[in-house]
């Protein structure tokens, strides 16, 4: 139904339960004019008169009565609904569903979660991790969150902070191995490769060389999908690997790992969240954005510092010792 019919039948329905098209229009906030109009315009569309009507009274026609009978109940009914759609909006309960990238859940996004639950029990979040880029239309996103480039398709996207591209090694690594002293000497070296979620092909790492980013086919000699495997991989020295900032900075501060070629690293990618609307946003799905930000956005903990990346002992390496 168009909503200028609903429009005219509520204004109808309500003119009959007052007994005054001036009184309608008032309780509707519109000119007895609007209102008068209203009532025109769905009498022509229905081809019958639902009112007598004079300068001082009106009254039911018969036609008028039998689609008053009608036309309540289900009034009342959209009414209720409309009502119980506000409602639902603005109470801070009801399922959540949150869209993120497994490789950078745990770092990041599972602190905001753990703070959102404690502060509101009563919303039911459902937690899809993937790390392909899907359609947050079919995928029923109230929330999302992506790695890499800004989202398209119709979504309000913001950008929650910038990911560092941090190559590093742990120290029983470079204890055995030397550390590289370009990129193109990780030729030489043990490295690690992430598949790409949808080609399934090893993702080239990426450099700051200048004021360019430039990628290179880095061969891996130990490959995986998931971040985690990568990351326990490097972690136990059996590779080098290319970590972003929110993994690769807790475990340099910790001296897990050592990062490597630091004047390389880069900060093209970023971490965004996305909604789909500004202004029909669930309150329970605003409150979750409002936290993200407040405890994501350019939070320091998941990037190294410039002087942290200088004062590496990575920075400076020394050449590979031979194998054997």
């Amino acid at each position: 139904m168009a909503i200028n019919e609903l429009r005219a039948i509520a204004n109808f329905v309500k003119a009959a339960e007052l007994g005054s098209l001036r009184q309608a229009a008032a309780t509707q906030g519109i000119t007895p004019q609007a209102s008068s109009q209203l009532l025109v315009q769905l009498e022509a569309h229905l081809g019958v008169r639902l009112f007598h009507r004079t300068t001082r009274s009106l009254s039911l026609t018969e036609e008028g009565r039998q689609f008053l009978a009608s036309a309540q109940p289900g009034l009342a009914t959209l009414q209720h609904a409309v009502q119980g759609a506000r409602r639902g909006r603005e109470e801070m309960a009801g399922p959540l569903r949150i869209v993120a990238p497994r490789s950078i859940l745990l770092e990041v996004i599972w602190p905001v979660l753990d703070a959102f639950c404690r502060r509101h029990p009563r919303v039911e979040p459902d937690v899809q991790l993937d790390d392909r880029i899907g359609n947050w239309v079919e995928d029923r996103v109230d929330v999302g969150f992506r790695s890499g480039y800004p989202p398209q398709g119709g979504v309000v996207a913001r950008r929650l902070l910038a990911l560092q591209l941090i190559v590093c090694a742990a120290p029983s690594y470079i204890a055995r191995h030397g550390a590289p002293a370009s990129i193109d000497a990780l030729a030489a070296h043990t490295c690690s490769g992430f598949r790409h979620p949808s080609t399934g092909k090893p993702m080239p790492w990426e450099f700051k060389v200048g004021d360019d980013i430039v990628s290179h086919a880095i061969p891996a000699a130990f490959c995986t999908n998931d971040i985690e495997v990568e990351t326990r991989a490097v972690l136990g020295g059996h590779a080098i690997g290319q970590l972003v900032g929110p993994t690769a900075a807790p475990l340099v501060r910790s001296g897990q790992l050592v990062p490597l070629l630091t004047q390389h690293v880069a900060e093209h990618l970023g971490l965004y969240v996305y909604y789909g609307s500004r202004t029909a946003l669930p309150a329970r799905a605003r409150a979750f954005i409002d936290l993200a930000v407040e405890m994501v956005a350019n939070n320091p903990a998941h990037a190294l510092t410039p002087q942290e990346l200088a004062a590496s002992p990575g920075r400076k390496a020394r050449p590979r010792r031979a194998k054997g």
